[in-house]
């Protein structure tokens, strides 16, 4: 029996890319408001089963952990000539930009390296929507709500072998730092001024494993 692309659900686009309104696509996707609904459900879903603010975050890199295998495997499904990524920063860029495209329909806006530490790594996004549409009540001013996708990323990584610890922080964006217009806005939302940086943390081993592959 052949196989209809179409009627397989490993071929089908995995992103949450809003359409903008009048305009036209192919590419299926998940209806922006009917996804800030359900995030801000299992948010506060778990937040009436969280202690404290670090729990309710713990509890949402756990929710997104089990997405990461399953987008990790959908993705490397259809790349069906990709090889398997044994380097660090190769897989850093698969999630930063294959990934990031599958779920968001964008790469994300930066990949760089921490300066004083050689086992961490940032992944920059302007506009994330796991944490667009959530409000945070000013009890729990210092949540990330987008813990969630950090989650994802660890799922991504530990299935691919690069064990790490991931964690979502929300940073101001500075003056000037990102001049483009924002490429999901609401019409009359103002931009943001947080960006999501996530801060990826390596096991030792992996370190060493990369270490040995550039001798």
């Amino acid at each position: 029996m052949s196989r209809n692309a179409s009627n397989n659900i490993l071929d089908r686009p995995l992103g949450f890319r809003a359409t903008p309104a009048g305009r036209s696509s192919d590419v299926s996707s998940v209806s922006l408001s009917a996804f800030a609904y359900v995030y801000s459900e299992l948010v506060q879903y778990h937040q009436g089963r969280a202690a404290s603010i670090s729990e309710l975050e713990r509890r949402l890199e756990s929710a997104g952990y089990g997405v990461g295998l399953k987008v990790l495997e959908c993705v490397a499904y259809r790349g069906k000539e990709m090889k398997r990524e044994t380097r660090l920063m190769s897989i850093l860029h698969f999630v930063s930009s294959s990934v990031w495209k599958s779920l968001f329909g964008k790469s994300a806006d930066s990949l760089e390296r921490s300066i004083d530490n050689q086992d961490e790594f940032m992944i920059v996004d302007y506009e994330p929507i796991t944490s667009t549409f959530v409000s945070v009540p000013q009890d729990l001013g210092q949540l990330s709500a987008d813990a969630y996708v950090s989650g994802i990323i660890a799922g991504v990584l530990d299935g691919a072998g690069f064990s790490a610890r991931v964690t979502a922080h929300n940073v101001q964006v500075e003056e000037g730092e990102n001049s483009r217009p924002p490429t999901n806005a609401t019409p009359g939302m103002p931009r943001r001024t947080e960006k999501a940086v996530f801060l990826v943390k390596f096991s030792p081993e992996v370190l060493e494993r990369d270490a040995t592959l550039e001798r």
